[in-house]
């Protein structure tokens, strides 16, 4: 049986088009506030919500969502409110497949098979996590795989293709390809290393593909919509929200972004 994560990357194919996926962090601006913009990425048209857990020393994420970390951070956010935020998003769009990003420490933290059944309780469809290496995942790809949880590894236009086939032996769900070399952040032009990349990782895996750091348009997002099989956007929401004069005009940026953005996905 395909994973719950799985079911809605091989709809959106089935649509002959990309699935997009939309990043926010948790408990930003508040916990609560955080939630409802989640829900506004879904409304907008976001397939897939992956729900980023705050973390003070971020390695990935540019300024953007460092600034959005902070603020949640400040705010006293913590993973039970993480775990809050997927299930009152999945309860509430249970079509969606919602993903938890994080970086490892914290989970280990927190225990690896307690995070994976409460996520699962939570009805959350996987984990990205862009710091874990493959050689030290067993224990974690134990208890997600327990639970049904895809694990999501990220590649990056610098890794061989060896490595590539081994992190894509390990993967589940998706491959998060890194479309430039560097943290995340919106881009004038997507990278052209993207292109590349994807087409290296699909000859190591049936995997779907999916491209992140740098999209923040509609055009931009019908560019790598041409050669990927997934949209991943994350600092653009994250900085209408910042933005924003109050969280009804944040609700209605996050919304309206996602839905110029779902348009782009679909012209391919």
């Amino acid at each position: 049986m395909a994973s719950k994560l799985s079911a809605v990357l091989s709809a959106a194919k089935t649509e002959n088009r990309a699935a997009l996926i939309g990043y926010l962090p948790a408990g930003f601006p508040t916990v609560d506030g955080g939630i409802a913009a989640v829900k506004a990425l879904i409304e907008g048209g976001c397939d897939v919500v992956e729900v980023g857990l705050p973390h003070s020393d971020p390695v990935l994420d540019g300024p953007t969502i460092q600034t959005a970390d902070d603020i949640a951070l400040r705010g006293g956010v913590r993973i039970k409110d993480v775990l809050r935020t997927v299930a009152e998003a999945t309860a509430a769009y249970p079509g969606t497949a919602v993903l938890v990003m994080t970086y490892w420490n914290p989970v280990d933290r927190y225990g690896v098979a307690r995070f994976a059944a409460e996520l699962a309780a939570a009805g959350g469809a996987g984990v990205i996590l862009p710091d874990l290496p493959v050689e030290e995942s067993d224990e974690w790809r134990k208890a997600a795989g327990e639970h049904g949880l895809d694990t999501v590894f990220v590649v990056a236009p610098s890794s061989k293709d060896p490595r590539l086939a081994e992190v894509t032996t390990a993967g589940s769900g998706f491959v998060y390809a890194a479309a430039v070399m560097g943290v995340t952040g919106t881009r004038a032009a997507v990278g052209n290393l993207a292109e590349d990349l994807v087409a290296r990782t699909r000859a190591t895996t049936d995997l779907p593909v999916c491209v992140g750091l740098g999209v923040s348009n509609a055009d931009q997002a019908a560019q790598v919509a041409a050669f990927a099989d997934g949209v991943i956007v994350g600092s653009a929401f994250v900085q209408r929200i910042l933005d924003a004069a109050d969280e009804d005009a944040a609700l209605a940026a996050v919304r309206g972004l996602a839905a110029e953005l779902a348009e782009g996905v679909r012209r391919r």
